[in-house]
Order: C-alpha cells, then sequence, then structure tokens
C-alpha cells in the first residue's frame, strides 16, 4: 500500500496544474538515458525524485506520528485521569520543530529578506489549525473520524489558494475533491462500533475550525512564495521550518500561559511517565515529519504537500483500525472507499 501511495504522489511532479512549471529555456538540459539490455531507459526526472524524498518522508515520519497521536489522547491515568491540555501539547511540539529548525537553518545558511508578518500569519493559523484538531480528539471525535475529515482539508485549502493566492484549479479537482468529502460524510454518518465512536458536537466543530485554519494558511502560503518571489529571493526548507514554528511556538506559549495549561500538562506528565515518553516521541516525529514537509513546500505548490499528507491520513485511518480497535461496518468502508478513491484520483491525475 505504501509503494502504492508514493508512486500515485510522483504523478504529481508531472502535473502542470500542480507543480511549478519549469521556464522554457534552450539551454535546459535532456533527460539522462541509461542503457539497459539494449533499451535506452529515461531516468527519473529531477522533479519527481525530490517529491519521492519528500513524500517518503512525511509518510514515515507522520504515520507513527498518527499512532502517538492517538495514544495521547486515549491514555487513562490509573485515577481515570485523561489528558487535556492541548496548548501545553502545542508547545512541545512546536518546541522540538523550532530546534530542528534552527539546526538546519543555521547548516544551510538562513536566507535574509524575508516576509516575517506573513510567517507570522502562517505560523498563527497553522497551531491554531493544529489546536483544533487536536481539541476535537480530546473532545469525543474518534481517530479515524477525525483524519478522514481533515483529509477534506483540500477544500479549504483549495479556497484559500484562490482567495489569498490568486490560483486556479481544474472542474476535474473540484469534482475529486467532493469525492473526497463525500466519503468523509459517509463514515461520520456511518454507525460506528468499538472504542472512541462516541464524536461530540463540540469535537466536530473543532474539526470544522481546524479546516477554516488549514485552507487560511494555504492562501498565506501562496502569498509568501509570491511575495519572496517579488523580492527575487527563493526561502530554503528550513527558513520555512523555524520561523513558522517559530512564530507556532509563540502563539502556543501566550494560549497555554494564559489557560494555565503549562502548570497543570507538567504535573500530569509527570505523574504519568508513561504518556510523557509517547509525547517525546510525537515531538520527535512531527519535527522529522515537517522537515519533509517544508522540504515539499519550498519546491511545489501548498496543494502537492496537502495531497501527500493527505494521503498519509488514508494510511493512518486503516492502520488506526486495524491496530487500535476500532470497527467500520460496511457503509463505513464504503466512504473510506470513496474518500480514498477521490485522493488518489487527484494523487493520480495527469497531464493531458
Amino acid at each position: 500500500m505504501f509503494r502504492l501511495a508514493v508512486l500515485a504522489c510522483t504523478a504529481l511532479a508531472a502535473n502542470g496544474k500542480l507543480a511549478p512549471t519549469p521556464k522554457a529555456s534552450s539551454l535546459a538540459p535532456r533527460k539522462a538515458t541509461a542503457v539497459t539490455g539494449g533499451a535506452a531507459v529515461a531516468a527519473p526526472p529531477t522533479e519527481t525524485l525530490k517529491l519521492l524524498f519528500g513524500a517518503g518522508g512525511i509518510y514515515a515520519a507522520f504515520l507513527y506520528y498518527g499512532s502517538l497521536q492517538e495514544d495521547v489522547f486515549r491514555y487513562v491515568s490509573a485515577d481515570g485521569g485523561k489528558f487535556k491540555e492541548v496548548w501545553f501539547l502545542q508547545v512541545l511540539e512546536a518546541l522540538c520543530n523550532v530546534a530542528v529548525g534552527f539546526g538546519g537553518l543555521v547548516a544551510t545558511s538562513g536566507t535574509k529578506g524575508l516576509p516575517q508578518k506573513l510567517f507570522a500569519l502562517s505560523g498563527a493559523s497553522q497551531v491554531l489549525a493544529k489546536y483544533c484538531t487536536n481539541a476535537a480528539l480530546a473532545n469525543g471525535v474518534s481517530f479515524p473520524v477525525a483524519t478522514l475529515a481533515k483529509s477534506g482539508k483540500m477544500v479549504p485549502v483549495m479556497a484559500g489558494s484562490l482567495l489569498l493566492g490568486g490560483a486556479t484549479y481544474s472542474l476535474r479537482q473540484y469534482a475529486q475533491v467532493a469525492m473526497i468529502v463525500a466519503g468523509t460524510a459517509v463514515v461520520s454518518l456511518s454507525k460506528k462500533k468499538g472504542a472512541g465512536a462516541a464524536s461530540s458536537a463540540l469535537g466536530f466543530a473543532f474539526i470544522a475550525s481546524s479546516l477554516v485554519f488549514d485552507g487560511v494558511t494555504g492562501g498565506i502560503q501562496k502569498r509568501v512564495k509570491t511575495a519572496t518571489a517579488a523580492r527575487g529571493i527563493k526561502p530554503k526548507p528550513y527558513d520555512y521550518m523555524f520561523w513558522t514554528n517559530a512564530y507556532m511556538l509563540a502563539t502556543a506559549a501566550a494560549f497555554a500561559l494564559t489557560r494555565g495549561e503549562v502548570s497543570r500538562g507538567l504535573a500530569f506528565c509527570l505523574e504519568n511517565p508513561e504518556i510523557w515518553a509517547k509525547i517525546l516521541r510525537f515531538g520527535a516525529c512531527s519535527a522529522i515529519g515537517q522537515s519533509f514537509i517544508f522540504f515539499t513546500i519550498a519546491h511545489f505548490d501548498p496543494l502537492v504537500c496537502t495531497t501527500v499528507t493527505t494521503t498519509r491520513k488514508i494510511f493512518s485511518v486503516l492502520l488506526s483500525i486495524v491496530l487500535k480497535g476500532h470497527s467500520l461496518n460496511l457503509q463505513g468502508w464504503s466512504g473510506v472507499c470513496l474518500a480514498s478513491a477521490g485522493i488518489l484520483a487527484e494523487a493520480m491525475n495527469k497531464k493531458h
């Protein structure tokens, strides 16, 4: 399944509607070829290799990240307590990302003249989206439903890119996104059995808010690329990672301190070393995975990265169902299949 998904993501590099269109040049190098058994075989293009590298890293880190995320919010202490300090979790996650991002920034020499206001807006909207997702899990939404619903983030990302980034998309892309939304709705409305079946109205409100912030983030990221191009600069992957997460950390810390979550979160974790270990691994996976996410954003349109991460979420849902004791009826599985078909169709959309 992993190989199929990566091959699906590879097709995006050839999609002129989703990936940046290379500038025409008479000096552009020809594709290298290798001779195998007398037949010339075209070597993979650079853009495809970059996408494989980014997608592979995102899959490896975030499949484990998703499993740990579910474990954190399903954890029950000896006295029946559950982890509820979501902003405290966001502080720890952002702190891990800032540490890795700073190391990468020093190693690659940071870019000067970046539009800090746009990075600040992107960081704030992104951490709000992540907070809402985790808050949904903390308020009764099961991990498979929440994760599949987040696969619909392509909708607000496209809307945000249209309104804030000036992008355009084809009718086929809109149809494929509609399949994802419809599939998610079918799963959400199906009768689910097993642990985590109940999903509160508040939890779904958090999911909807998260999708809105995803759309804002996608549009701002497009504006970042436009603004930097206008200044004649090209941010490096760790420029994106460090500055975005620095502003995410500042936003999360402000909320966590104001709400008193730092002291409560630390107390809960110190009383329950098992969840503390999970949270530390969760943060590490986030830092590694975000390294690959910002690498992908730096080289491709935000919708390309969204497609990769959305496809990964399908596999996270399947792993959760298999490994965490969830169960779906026929209607639920049909919704998963419909949403997956829409995601893979988007990923495999080839240039005509």
